[in-house]
């Protein structure tokens, strides 16, 4: 596994994005006050890079309680590369990130790229996602512990995020600094690859699975910046993220992951 340390210098080179197809992946829930102008300002950066087409793909599910819905469908009508996906069979923030897996994938897009909404992800770190899979890469992930990143939660969502990381890379095989985190782009045959070796976790620890899946491929990982209050990791979210571990592990040592 090729894992990078080295920062990477964003060079607006964009004719090297010319032929690919890139999807943005973003659920959304009671995001009224900032969904439109986060959705502009994600597509207005990955627009300067030269892609053949950019698409947006906002999740949404009965979650979601405000006018949020309505905001983005009716912006959708003026933004071709906006498009608002209703999905109210899913049942928690992984099936909502798979689903939207699944539209960019359905859509051949050829890079898959994933953010949180409401600007807990910066829209200005993008460019050096692209920047680093460009270098060969299967997938790029953020990291908020990379120096150079920064990570805005509560210490126990750090304390929690930081130790889950240092457990996960002893019984898994993994090298990451932040094995809990989401803002990541992947190849479409590496996001391929994770969905055909399955996410189980309907909790947070989905993230972890998708990094565990991806540790033997060609890895870049990069300092973000985490600008909100980490959500509440209850009791019942940490049980089944220590399920899953387990579960994993024993594959491990089986052989069979």
């Amino acid at each position: 596994m090729d894992v990078s340390h080295q920062s990477v210098t964003h060079t607006p080179t964009a004719s090297r994005f010319a032929d690919l197809r890139l999807g943005v992946v973003c659920p959304m829930a009671n995001e009224a006050a900032t969904a439109v102008r986060f959705v502009d300002a994600v597509l207005d950066e990955c627009a300067l890079h030269g892609f053949e087409s950019v698409t947006l793909f906002v999740v949404l599910d009965n979650v979601s309680r405000d006018d949020t819905r309505q905001l983005l469908e009716a912006h959708e009508a003026h933004r071709p590369d906006l498009r608002v996906v209703w999905a109210p069979e899913t049942q928690g923030v992984a099936d909502a990130y798979v689903r939207g897996y699944r539209e960019a994938l359905a859509a051949d897009c050829d890079w898959i790229l994933e953010i949180d909404a409401g600007f807990s992800h910066d829209p200005s770190d993008i460019h050096v996602f692209f920047d680093a899979m460009a270098d060969g890469r299967d997938c790029v992930f953020g990291s908020r512990f990379r120096a150079g990143g920064r990570n805005l939660g509560t210490r126990r969502r750090r304390v929690i995020s930081r130790g889950g990381t240092a457990l996960t890379n002893l019984l898994l095989g993994t090298r990451l600094t932040d094995m809990t985190s989401g803002f990541q782009l992947f190849t479409r045959a590496t996001l391929e690859t994770v969905l055909a070796k399955g996410i189980s976790s309907k909790g947070p620890f989905f993230q972890t699975e998708i990094k565990t899946h991806c540790r033997d491929l060609r890895i870049a990982e990069i300092p973000i910046q985490y600008n909100a209050g980490s959500h509440a990791v209850g009791r019942r979210a940490i049980a089944e993220s220590l399920v899953t571990l387990y579960r994993l592990f024993r594959r491990r040592l089986a052989g069979d992951l």
